[in-house]
């Protein structure tokens, strides 16, 4: 007997002494590749990145992962028992590895052949997921062991539990604790239920399995089980555990919702910070600040998809996108849920039909009612020159099973409608440092992605003649100089070619001022300035707001608006009008912050100067002046530490104040007696600005400022046609720059632009254009620069201006076409 027992003893200490030294030669062998846990510490998780407004609301969130990391203290207790009941109970009292559980594993692997569960602690499944990959294999295991061991010596319990809950996957690309309470139940876990705790607690061991989207019962049955060990454990009581027990599974798909809607700028900021920082943009947690504000934002929205709607309503109903007569309520769901919504216009099928309007059944399985007041304006559509008879009843708009539009009102009503055919973008910016207020690239980002703001490139047609206006007024003609509107040829003997260029009405007025001429829009007027200054000085002057000389055409029709330029282009270009002759260049970002909120970098655009409206001095470069890229350029990562000491940029001027001045009262004519009269319904007396509208009205713009906004709008197609015979920038293109221009400036006061030194105002005979005497009838004043007071004699008739015109070029106009 004591001879069995001496073997026995030996036996145990022999198993035991081979167990030591086969952990010891494990442990030699396998610890120099072991990682260092201390890297642990300094462990960057990866955080999307999230673009906000200038008034931080949330635009944008880009990132495969959707993670919020949260800090130890912010975890809610019942959390922690949560979890620690579901996947390691001993948590607290172990040193990273659980023997009893890893002997369970192993009695199961020896009694089925397979491995059934791996026996890990929270430490070991740290070490896994931070370390190590998913491979099934008893090498990884032993690493895991020893890298638990490793991190229990270094890192506290609540240290293990902080990396745990952030690193976790729990289904629908939600990685940690706070990003699953977010994407199931649209709240942080801070403010989740008891039972939303165990559902989320329950995820970590098969997130696909126990997913309450995809597999409900199967999470009810992990999410109750998780609540019976608490109460067994003694962490809940039974009041709380019958409650939890009793609390529907009521997960459901949580995006992170925009709080305000700005597609095409968030997808401006994306571009720009992956110029900056590469693929690191998308998981280091950055926190992008925008130069848009909210509600300046929402105000450009609304504005677009009025106009836009506007505009479609005038030409005629397209007829529904599909029918689907006889189908069940359950098809026609079905095919509903295979619609988006484009521009707020929500998809719905026509159920009935009546006297007094239609009802539908929209995606959410609602039916509601549509008036027939909102049907009225259906006319078929034949083309954009003409439509059908007038509906007369709803009858004759839709039919049962027809597929349509709908817009959701601010009170819950629906209006019948349908998605434009033609598109739109409006650019707005801060014309004293080229802040971008607000900016709409289409009409739906969800239909075209295609930003028509910054990347369309078409012609501006006479919202272009202020930079012709504004060379010639810095040439030495005055806004009272004559210039003789007549018909006016070229000829091109080389290729048989003749150009009759003409006017919008196809009359003549004979010699005519130039502030007239302007708010008139006569094109033969621009063309004779263009003329007559040279169009070789007068491109690189105009080149001079920041555009490049290869979109401007070398001839004539310049004067006209046939460049091809962008809308931020214009707006760009038009700022220095609106903030008395300097340059600034477009910029989006204002600030960007790390995930610690660390500033890495803050704007420091080239900005006006304050008091510079009254200095009337003027510095013109040959070249435009480089004073920044415009969004979507990549800039080079800016250091924090000059980008926080770098000292306020300058803008350049490059156009004399005085000559914005005066060429502002003449926009402001255009506006008072001109093609933009529209807007003086916004009651205003401080807006500038121009029409454009290009040959068969193919485009249509208005671009108009005060000293605060700096707005262009252009409507048109994206493949250039018609927009109709009676489509003109005062008519498809104002009234979207009135809807946001009267509701950004609502309650503002007037800000006009100070007046520059050096600026006369005197009185001038409307027939020669000479200085008017007391006697001389209907003398009117007019604005002028000190040196370029008006002539004692009469002025040329062939468009001749008083003072230092630009010299001609080489070449004769005429050889241009």
């Amino acid at each position: 007997m004591i001879r069995l027992l001496k073997f026995c003893w030996w036996s145990f200490v022999a198993v035991i002494c081979s167990l030591v030294l086969g952990l010891s030669g494990a442990f030699l062998y396998l610890s120099p590749n072991l990682p260092s846990v201390e890297s642990l510490r300094s462990i960057q998780l990866q955080i999307p990145l999230r673009v906000y407004s200038s008034d931080g609301k949330l635009i944008a969130e880009f990132g495969e992962m959707r993670r919020s990391p949260i800090r130890f203290e912010e975890i809610p207790p019942q959390f922690i028992q949560a979890l620690l009941s579901a996947e390691d109970d001993n948590f607290l009292n172990h040193y990273g590895v659980d023997p009893g559980s890893l002997m369970r594993a192993a009695t199961q692997l020896v009694k089925t052949g397979h491995i059934q569960t791996g026996g890990s602690t929270i430490t070991m499944q740290v070490a896994k997921n931070f370390f190590l990959t998913s491979e099934r294999s008893f090498s990884r295991k032993t690493n895991e062991i020893l890298l638990a061991l490793q991190i229990e010596r270094e890192l506290t319990k609540d240290e293990i539990l902080e990396l745990y809950v952030n690193k976790i996957y729990l289904g629908n690309r939600a990685y940690g604790i706070d990003a699953a309470a977010q994407v199931y139940y649209g709240k942080s876990i801070r403010d989740v239920s008891l039972a939303q705790m165990a559902m989320i607690a329950g995820l970590p061991k098969a997130p696909s399995r126990f997913n309450p989207l995809a597999n409900p019962v199967r999470a009810k049955e992990r999410r109750d089980w998780i609540l019976g060990r608490m109460y067994r454990l003694g962490k809940i009581d039974q009041a709380s555990y019958q409650n939890a027990l009793a609390e529907p599974l009521n997960a459901s798909y949580h995006v992170p919702t925009p709080e305000v809607y700005a597609p095409y700028v968030a997808e401006m900021a994306r571009a720009e910070m992956v110029g900056r920082y590469g693929s690191d943009a998308y998981t280091e947690g950055f926190r992008v600040t925008t130069s848009v504000p909210s509600d300046l934002q929402e105000m450009a929205n609304s504005a677009v998809l009025k106009g836009l709607s506007e505009y479609d309503e005038r030409h005629g109903y397209r007829g529904p996108l599909a029918r689907f007569p006889g189908k069940s309520r359950s098809e026609w769901l079905a095919e509903l849920s295979k619609q988006r919504t484009l521009g707020g216009l929500e998809p719905a099928i026509v159920t009935q039909v009546e006297k007094t309007g239609i009802s539908v059944l929209t995606r959410s399985g609602q039916d509601q009612q549509i008036a027939w007041d909102s049907m009225k304006w259906a006319r078929p559509f034949i083309n954009t020159n003409a439509q059908g008879r007038a509906p007369q009843s709803p009858a004759d708009v839709a039919q049962v099973g027809d597929l349509v539009r709908v817009q959701r009102l601010a009170d819950g009503t629906l209006k019948f409608s349908q998605v434009p055919a033609a598109q739109s973008a409006l650019v707005s910016l801060d014309p004293t440092s080229g802040a971008i207020r607000a900016l709409v690239g289409g009409f739906s980002f969800e239909q075209s992605n295609y930003n028509r703001a910054t990347q369309a490139k078409r012609q501006p047609g006479s919202s272009f003649k202020p930079f012709v206006y504004s060379a010639a007024l810095d040439s030495g003609y005055t806004a009272a100089s004559l210039v003789n509107d007549a018909p006016i040829v070229f000829a091109d003997p080389n290729v048989d070619k003749v150009w009759r260029p003409k006017n919008d009405t196809n009359t003549f007025l004979g010699p005519i001022r130039m502030r007239e001429a302007l708010y008139k829009s006569r094109n033969l007027v621009s063309i004779r300035l263009l003329q007559a200054m040279g169009v070789g000085r007068t491109v690189d002057y105009i080149a001079r707001f920041g555009f490049n000389k290869q979109d401007l055409p070398y001839n004539l029709s310049l004067a006209l608006g046939t460049a091809t330029l962008t809308p931020m282009e214009i707006a760009a270009g038009w700022s220095t009008f609106a903030n008395g002759g300097y340059k600034i260049s477009p910029y989006l970002i204002e600030r960007i912050e790390s995930r610690s909120g660390e500033t890495l970098f803050t704007a420091n655009p080239p900005r006006v100067p304050q008091g510079a409206e009254d200095q009337a001095g003027i510095a013109a470069p040959e070249q435009p002046i480089s004073t920044g890229s415009l969004p979507g350029e990549a800039p080079n990562a800016i250091d924090q530490a000059f980008a926080t000491t770098q000292p306020p940029a300058v803008a350049e001027r490059i156009v004399d104040g005085r000559t914005t001045y005066i060429l502002t009262s003449m926009l402001q004519d255009v506006i008072k007696r001109g093609t933009g009269r529209r807007a003086l319904a916004l009651g205003r007396n401080d807006l500038a600005g121009k029409t454009g509208t290009t040959n068969e009205s193919k485009d249509a713009w208005f671009s108009g400022y005060n000293a605060d906004f700096m707005t262009t709008v252009w409507v048109g197609f994206d493949q250039p046609e018609s927009l109709g015979r009676r489509e003109y920038g005062g008519t498809a293109a104002l009234p979207i720059w009135m809807n946001y221009m009267g509701a950004a400036l609502k309650d503002k006061p007037s800000h006009p632009p100070a007046e520059p030194q050096g600026i006369l105002s005197l009185r001038v005979d409307p027939i020669s254009g000479r200085a008017a005497t007391p006697s001389t009838p209907n003398a009117y004043f007019e604005l002028f620069k000190a040196e370029d007071s008006p002539p004692n004699g009469d002025e040329l008739g062939n468009g001749a201006a008083p003072g230092s015109p630009l010299p001609a070029d080489e070449s004769a106009p005429m050889d241009l076409f």
